[in-house]
């Protein structure tokens, strides 16, 4: 059995991911933090600051606002927990945070937790070696309207792995407004807010006369509560370390 404390439990993704360990025999939330405790009535204790916390746990998983990301990490090496950090957005003086932390405690994170999606940025990186530079990428990424980030944090990780099977020699370009023309060497990410999308990401290599597409459609946050799992099963028994979905990715292939 692993124990968990949830952070961000009475958000969107924490109840998501209350609902689904609630009948779980291996994961057992012991208790959950949020801004607002008693927004739901869970099955397990819920407290507003992380300082209250007065459960043993084995794991904590973040799926919270990046903000608080520093003091949760602290919370984890004082404890001796490891951490799996699913909040997207986080600086990069924050990842650095997690860097340092992963020296003590094992430590997962990833700016996406749906497994499909990690998949999915294998293949635009075999697919970007074997293009060999000759197709223009770009990507386009659809959210819903109360997303506060814009690119996504999966649209710039997809993008950041392309460009690193090519020398990292592409420029990222947000907008194209005024730009003229465009260059080869550049890589446009475009951001689409509506409704009540969960995630879309659509690759898109346009060579000669030719075009290929790879895309990825999340259907519901379910996908993320099952890659956020997936990720606590990982890590619960590994050494202090920095773990992502490519370890994770590797493990399930062996």
């Amino acid at each position: 059995m692993i124990n968990i404390l949830l952070n961000g439990c009475n958000g969107k993704m924490g109840q998501v991911i209350s609902d689904m360990l609630a009948d779980n025999p291996n994961i057992h939330i012991t208790a959950g933090i949020d801004t607002n405790p008693d927004k739901f009535s869970n099955y397990y204790k819920t407290y507003k600051d992380i300082d209250e916390v007065k459960e043993k746990t084995d794991l904590l998983l973040d799926f919270s606002h990046a903000d608080g990301i520093n003091k949760v990490t602290q919370y984890c090496v004082d404890n001796g927990i490891a951490l799996v950090v699913a909040t997207t957005g986080l600086s990069q003086s924050q990842h650095e945070v997690l860097r340092q932390a992963s020296e003590k405690i094992a430590l997962f994170q990833s700016a996406n937790m749906s497994y499909g999606v990690n998949v999915t940025i294998e293949l635009c990186k075999n697919a970007a070696k074997a293009l060999k530079g000759e197709f223009d990428i770009e990507i386009i990424e659809k959210h819903h309207n109360e997303k506060k980030d814009a690119p996504s944090g999966t649209a710039l990780m997809i993008a950041k792995e392309i460009n690193s099977t090519m020398n990292n020699g592409l420029e990222f370009i947000y907008d194209r407004y005024g730009k003229g023309a465009r260059k080869h060497n550049e890589m446009g990410i475009y951001s689409l807010r509506g409704g009540t999308i969960p995630g879309e990401h659509l690759i898109v290599f346009a060579g000669k006369d030719e075009i290929i597409e790879i895309k990825h459609t999340a259907l519901s946050r379910k996908v993320f509560a099952e890659g956020a799992v997936k990720a606590v099963e990982f890590i619960a028994e590994k050494k202090p370390g920095y773990y992502n979905m490519k370890d994770l990715i590797k493990e399930m292939c062996s």
